[in-house]
């Protein structure tokens, strides 16, 4: 943050967004990894669906400030932990993942909240079943800590999955399919008529 004749000043939105693509890249998650787990749960019941309408999607998601500082929040404390910088007994807690420290779950939740009921009830179900790139950041699977990451990556896909089941829903009473819309006429929302979030 910058001072400017004795005030504070924001940071940009661009700023951030570089933050947290450079902050994902660094764990080792591209947006490509969310996209697939979206793809997945969603060409089912989606004519059309293509995984760049997923990357779109995601890209959208994480232009989101709540979604952003849930990112960046998690990522830092994650890595933390890995350097055992947290105070005791933070430090164990989040280097174990202990099943009772439900704070990264919230973090990931508040960052749902945004896209409905059915991103709160996909995220649960992601929190739990752990597919696709949220199984191998899960702390018991791989290396490092991902206590936070695993859940916020979650909360991502949750969020990009309820888009387009939000899309879907626009374009069916419009007599229309995701085969009728380029990738890029999905995002920023605005582009898809009566369907502005």
């Amino acid at each position: 943050m910058k001072e400017q004749d004795g005030r504070k000043m924001r940071v940009h939105s661009d700023e951030v967004t570089k933050a947290t693509h450079t902050a994902l890249e660094r764990r080792g998650v591209t947006v490509e990894d969310i996209a697939e787990i979206v793809f997945e749960m969603q060409v089912p019941y989606n004519n059309g669906l293509t995984m760049q309408h997923c990357i779109e999607s995601v890209e959208s998601v994480l232009m989101k400030r709540e979604v952003q500082h849930a990112l960046l929040v998690g990522i830092e404390l994650d890595e933390l932990a890995e350097q055992g910088k947290l105070s005791s007994p933070l430090q164990q807690i989040v280097d174990s993942d202990e099943g009772l420290f439900g704070v990264d779950e919230m973090i990931g939740l508040g960052a749902v909240l945004t896209y409905g009921s059915i991103a709160v009830t996909t995220f649960g179900h992601l929190d739990k079943n752990k597919v696709g790139i949220i199984h191998k950041l899960d702390t018991k699977h791989g290396e490092g800590v991902h206590t936070f990451l695993d859940d916020l990556v979650a909360s991502v896909t949750a969020c990009a999955s309820s888009r387009i089941a939000h899309r879907t829903r626009d374009l069916e009473e419009q007599g229309r399919t995701f085969e009728d819309v380029d990738p890029d006429d999905t995002a920023p929302e605005t582009n898809v008529k009566g369907a502005e979030m």
